[in-house]
């Protein structure tokens, strides 16, 4: 049964996670970068329609944003075009090669596509055929010329520039007007830096790879030139890095920065509610009399029973709503938590529906309320990028600016920003507030802890020139809460259905000094498709088989394979602690914090007997 995938097809939640604004994409001939939104077409994408998410972005990138716009693609009815000039042929996300060096395979010829050496072979009815080829190789033993593979060296600055290889300057030790070709040569049988090398054909200069890597290498580098291939063009001011070698598909290349909410019912009426659902097309409406249009072209069909005396009023509250939402926008997750502790079925919609269940045995006075999210909608929009530091999730609107973030357009006021909606389940637990408050005061060694973590907090932002480093410590019920949703998750991986890739956390926490307190965790898990999920997490979630998982969870978290290194280490470049690959980190989708902020001894006993005391879950693990 054919699956209709194309060369260069792409799910929705790739352009959010890996293959956005500014990425690289592998096609089977060439490399390519995903170019600026100033190139995008979005005539065939309907606006998504989520305010609380498009207030959030505003706040980042100001008032004039005014789209979520999905990525372009071709009806869903379309099976592919039979013809290059069809219609939806061309519907998708620009590229634009790059890098823009070659090597051919047989001479090891390097040069720029730019010069002419290599000729472009395009095949308009076959997208992986397209392809560069050195006609002119003396060395092919082929009747065909060889294909142009890309080079496979870049560099790249903490400012989110990207640019190609300087070849010239590094074989050369300097600049030059050398006329010289350049070769490509693999002097090893191990493909590592040092087995590289590039030789001046003209002056015999040559110069090993390996001297363009680590601390060292990035004194061999030239200043940064500002480039933004995505945007076709340089900084204004230049640029004062250094730049940094980096592997073409490295993973550094590209880190996302995202907002994401969950669209959560803001009325308890009915009315209301519909008006929210379908508000990407009465938004539109600017008075009552263009009701009665609406309803003869049939855009009005889920207000049949409702007259446009009765719709008018419930469009204009939506219009303009009170200004407490100011501050929805800067704390995109304290509606969702007022909407899961309350777990009132009153608001079920059809994008939303919560079932409120009692807390799993023996766990009573440490989880207060499990509510299964049964349906759930999560909009989510991309405003930039960064190159060699991740970000992580924008969990906190206006933290951006401790990020040399890189924009999606030339525009420094970009009207909209693509955004995708996904539909799943998931599971939501409530922890007890008074058993939190009275764990944070428990032993003196726990304060001494959260000290010595906001330390660390302090110079890992500090070695990466972040302002104000002391800022934005997320503190001690943060990292309890994280270590325990990435525990909960590699469990329920087992056996809910969904590869550990496709669960996600959310995480509440907040301090009862922030106004409202919180202490609770999401587990979800989405899928673009309109039907959402089949149901596996949220079937984990009834009392009887949620205690069993956490019962395993915590029992995994007590010993790691790597133990005792992993038990007894002390953040110095990374923020986490007794944290590793082997019993806590998640997959990069997964995490909203970049596996940063997690310590297993939070939770339980670990075989480090001075972190004894800081076991929340100390009651429940048996000796």
């Amino acid at each position: 049964m054919s699956n209709h995938y194309r060369v260069g097809e792409l799910r929705p939640s790739q352009i959010m996670f890996s293959f956005g604004v500014g990425s690289i994409v592998d096609l089977p001939n060439l490399s390519a970068m995903v170019m600026g939104l100033d190139e995008w077409d979005t005539t065939q994408s309907n606006p998504l329609a989520e305010e609380r998410l498009l207030a959030a972005v505003r706040e980042e990138l100001g008032p004039q944003v005014q789209r979520l716009v999905p990525p372009p693609t071709p009806p869903e009815d379309d099976l592919g075009p039979t013809s290059p000039f069809d219609k939806n042929a061309r519907v998708g996300i620009p590229v634009s090669p790059f890098p823009g060096w070659g090597v051919c395979p047989a001479c090891r010829l390097l040069a720029p596509f730019s010069k002419g050496m290599f000729e472009f072979k395009p095949d308009p009815y076959r997208a992986d055929r397209n392809r560069y080829i050195h006609s002119n190789c003396q060395r092919s033993r082929s009747k065909y010329a060889p294909t142009v593979i890309p080079a496979r060296f870049l560099v790249a600055c903490r400012q989110g520039h990207l640019d190609d290889f300087p070849w010239l300057y590094y074989v050369h030790r300097g600049a030059t007007d050398c006329p010289g070709a350049l070769r490509l040569l693999e002097v090893g049988v191990s493909g590592s830096a040092a087995d590289v090398v590039v030789r001046c054909d003209r002056c015999n200069q040559s110069r090993s790879l390996s001297d363009a890597f680590g601390t060292p290498g990035t004194q061999n580098m030239p200043q940064c030139r500002g480039r933004n291939p995505h945007l076709r063009n340089f900084d204004d001011d230049g640029c004062e890095e250094q730049m940094k070698s980096i592997l073409l598909g490295a993973s550094n290349s590209w880190f996302p920065m995202t907002l994401a909410v969950l669209s959560i019912p803001g009325t308890r009426d009915e009315l209301g509610q519909l008006v929210e659902k379908h508000w990407a097309v009465l938004k539109e409406v600017a008075d009552i009399s263009e009701l009665s249009l609406l309803r003869r072209i049939g855009q009005l069909k889920p207000f049949s029973t409702y007259t446009d005396n009765d719709l008018w009023p419930a469009i204009q509250k939506q219009a303009h709503p009170e200004d407490a939402e100011d501050e929805d926008t800067k704390n995109l997750k304290l509606p969702e938590w007022l909407v899961f502790s309350a777990a009132d079925p009153a608001l079920n919609t059809d994008d939303f529906r919560l079932k409120p269940v009692a807390p799993p045995v023996g766990y009573e006075s440490y989880i207060s309320k499990v509510v299964l999210v049964e349906r759930l909608r999560e909009v989510r929009a991309l405003i930039g990028f960064t190159r060699i530091e991740s970000p992580g999730e924008l969990s906190e609107v206006g933290t951006r600016a401790e990020m040399p973030m890189v924009p999606l357009s030339r525009s420094v006021h970009p009207r909209w920003v693509p955004a995708t909606e996904i539909r799943g389940e998931g599971v939501f637990l409530q922890f007890q507030e008074a058993a939190i408050s009275a764990w944070a005061k428990r032993h003196p060694a726990l304060q001494e802890y959260e000290k010595r973590s906001h330390q660390a907090h302090t110079q890992w932002r500090k070695v990466r020139n972040i302002e104000n480093p002391e800022e934005h410590f997320p503190g001690l019920r943060y990292m309890l809460l994280h270590s325990f949703a990435h525990a909960l998750m590699r469990q329920l991986a087992i056996e809910c259905g969904y590869a550990a890739a496709s669960l996600r956390e959310r995480i509440y926490s907040s301090c009862p000094e922030d106004d409202i307190a919180m202490a609770g965790v999401l587990i979800y898990t989405a899928a673009p498709d309109s039907e959402g999920t089949l149901g596996g997490l949220v079937n984990l979630g009834r009392p009887e088989v949620l205690g069993r998982h956490m019962d395993q969870a915590l029992e995994q978290m007590r010993l790691c394979a790597s133990d005792p290194l992993c038990a007894d280490h002390e953040p110095t470049t990374e923020l986490h602690w007794a944290a590793c690959h082997a019993c806590l980190f998640s997959p990069e989708t997964s995490c909203e914090r970049g596996n940063k902020y997690l310590d297993r001894s939070l939770l339980v006993p670990t075989i480090n007997s001075k972190t004894d005391s800081f076991a929340f879950f100390q009651g429940m693990i048996s000796q």
